[in-house]
């Protein structure tokens, strides 16, 4: 214990009075009260607080400056490539990497971007030893259009002009192209084999007595099926079944919203056979509604005419439904069958009216007091369905060098008269540019990418016989599209069936080809990705299926006027007499060909929905592009399915 004593001989302590030793803790709090941590740090940090050091050094380097000067020089995509090059297995490339990202880095920029324009550019200038079979070509093209547009006027007018002022003046109604007029946002509207019901063996039906399409509501792509009144009343006959089913095929395809402009007389009683049974006839319309409800794909129907029998069940399956005071009338039996069968006499306004289902059966879930406000209300549906529609996009897309007019003198009359396909793509594609693959193996067969009003689109073009080299060359690029996920545009002009084999080695090259047309046509069938099948000129036999025919599901089949289709070709069949006259097997040859080159027209094959409509040449570029922004819309619709469709309790 320290004591006074030795501590003045230490010299720590004044002699004097004894005062008692003041304890550490109180020397400590003299020592440092002024001079505390806190003190000290409020003292130093005073004008070096946190904020206005931040301040001070953000005031001229703003974080986005920096994050701007740091990536100027390193990019997302060069620190990724410089942080997984590090990561590779010993020994191993880019192909052996695991827990990597996809090789392929996306941009978010629109695919027309991506230099389209350093594509090489065709020379699409027809050489003038073709000069003579461009003008034949013409001709030929001048002649099918004019009756192609006879056919077309004749379709506008519905079922004539009796039938239209029966249906407009008496039973006051629009006509079905009217209708379009007031839910379409403009008239950008596609319409779909509107040559369908001509020339069918049991009478025409113009339109196959419906209209379908695809247009704009809202800025979202539907498919619209609307009854035509004015065609036989109404009445569906099997190429009207046919159509609505192609229609909600091509719905399902592209994950596109379904509008149904009911206006139906039911089924056509005398040809109940090729209507009821099977399969593919009047059930699976409704069939297709309840799968397409399922796979959230929406479905809205306007009831604006008389809906007897099957036709009663579109709009009470689908999700939403207008209906029309006085003009729409919903029942599995009308009034002459009521009476018919109970004797009791009912109007149809009290057997299945608007205000009935709208206040009674619940059918109906909007009263609709004129056609006009029924179509407003429904684009207000559509307006809801929490649909986004493809966002605009910058694409730049320049004009073909060459004039799309020009297509006329090179849609071949024959396949004899058929020029390089490529004068024919200087014509489609953006600034006549085309990126080709392979182009000196496998001639016969043009493959390539290039732009269609700036959509990117793999080109597979028919240019002469599907040979060997041809094939593989074919399947390879498909295979390239579709792991790349770029739709695939098929120019189909087939060559005629060749001779069989007339020795061992024409046997094994006729083997060989085979195979590789079989490879090609897995590889079509598989590939995952949007197809549009133009057939420019012939289709003939197996070779129509390796080039994506009706029987492979193209999203979307259009023929030029001129076009063939056929098992064979009807003009490989003689045609000059034998000197001694005709036989009885030659005069029986004589009427297979004149059978073969009527149903192989393309007006006989659009007739009977074997495509999707005949397009003019010179409209095709418009066409595909807008075959190719209406697949699209599919990329933006991410709704989930769901176990069951919409059912009204």
């Amino acid at each position: 214990m320290w004591t006074p004593g030795p501590l003045c001989a230490l010299g720590r302590r004044r002699p004097g009075p004894s005062v008692p030793l003041q304890p550490l803790t109180r020397l400590l709090q003299r020592e440092y009260r002024e001079k505390t941590p806190i003190r000290l740090l409020q003292r130093e940090y005073r004008e070096k607080t946190p904020t206005r050091l931040l301040q001070r050094e953000y005031r001229e380097q703003p974080p986005i400056h920096l994050l701007q000067r740091e990536y100027r020089v390193k990019p997302p995509f060069c620190l990724l490539q410089r942080e997984y090059r590090e990561l590779l297995l010993p020994r191993q490339g880019w192909g052996r990497t695991q827990h990597l990202p996809p090789r392929r880095f996306l941009s978010n920029k629109p695919k027309s971007r991506r230099h389209p324009k350093t594509f090489p550019v065709l020379d699409g200038r027809v050489p003038a030893v073709y000069q003579h079979v461009f003008q034949e070509n013409l001709r030929n093209s001048e002649a099918v259009i004019k009756r192609y547009s006879e056919l077309l006027e004749r379709v506008k007018e519905g079922g004539g002009e009796n039938a239209l002022l029966r249906h407009t003046q008496r039973n006051q109604k629009l006509f079905v192209r009217e209708r379009l007029r007031l839910l379409l946002d403009h008239a950008d509207f596609l319409e779909l084999s509107p040559l369908a019901g001509l020339h069918m063996p049991y009478g025409n039906v113009p339109a196959a007595g419906c209209l379908t399409g695809i247009g704009r509501i809202c800025g979202i792509w539907c498919v619209f099926i609307a009854g035509d009144a004015t065609v036989k009343g109404g009445t569906l006959y099997p190429i009207g079944v046919k159509k609505q089913l192609r229609a909600q095929e091509i719905a399902m395809e592209n994950r596109l919203l379904s509008v149904h402009l009911v206006d139906s007389g039911g089924a056509f009683l005398p040809l109940q056979s090729e209507l009821f049974p099977d399969k593919m006839h009047g059930g699976r319309v409704f069939y297709n509604e309840a799968i397409i409800s399922a796979m959230g794909i929406p479905q809205v129907a306007v009831v604006c005419g008389s809906c007897v029998a099957g036709g009663a069940y579109v709009p009470t399956m689908a999700e939403e439904s207008v209906i029309i005071d006085k003009i729409g009338m919903l029942f599995l039996a009308g009034p002459p069958l009521v009476k018919a069968a109970t004797g009791e006499d009912v109007s149809p306004e009290e057997l299945g009216g608007a205000r009935l289902h709208s206040q009674v059966s619940g059918c109906s879930d909007h009263f609709a007091p004129s056609e006009k406000e029924a179509y407003e209300c429904i684009r207000n549906i559509v307006s809801t369905l929490n649909c986004e529609p493809v966002p605009e996009q910058d694409r730049e897309s320049d004009s073909p060098l060459y004039s799309p007019e020009e297509l006329l003198g090179l849609a071949p009359l024959a396949y004899s008269y058929t020029l390089p396909v490529k004068l024919i793509l200087s014509r489609l594609v953006d600034g006549s540019r085309f990126q080709e693959f392979k182009a000196t193996y496998g001639t016969t067969l043009v493959t390539g990418f290039g732009h269609v009003e700036g959509h990117l689109v793999g080109i597979v073009a028919s240019n002469g016989e599907l040979a060997h080299d041809a094939a593989l060359k074919g399947s390879h690029f498909v295979q390239l599209c579709g792991q790349r996920g770029i739709p695939i545009l098929f120019l189909q002009n087939t060559a005629p069936q060749p001779a069989g084999p007339a020795s061992i080695s024409q046997a094994e090259a006729h083997s060989n080809r085979l195979k590789a047309q079989a490879s090609m046509m897995a590889a079509v069938a598989c590939a995952a990705v949007p197809k549009i099948t133009i057939v420019i000129g012939g289709c003939f036999g197996s070779d129509s299926y390796v080039m994506c025919g009706r029987s492979f599901s193209p999203n979307f089949l259009f023929l030029w006027p001129n076009a063939r289709v056929g098992l064979v070709d009807s003009q490989n069949f003689p045609t000059v007499p034998p000197a001694g006259g005709w036989t009885g097997e030659e005069l029986e040859l004589k009427q297979l060909k004149a059978k073969l080159e009527e149903e192989s027209s393309a007006f006989y094959s659009s007739a009977r929905l074997w495509d999707d409509g005949i397009i003019l040449p010179q409209d095709t570029r418009k066409v595909i592009a807008q075959c190719l922004e209406i697949m699209e819309q599919k990329k933006y619709q991410a709704v989930s399915p769901h176990p069951h469709p919409i059912i009204r309790m």
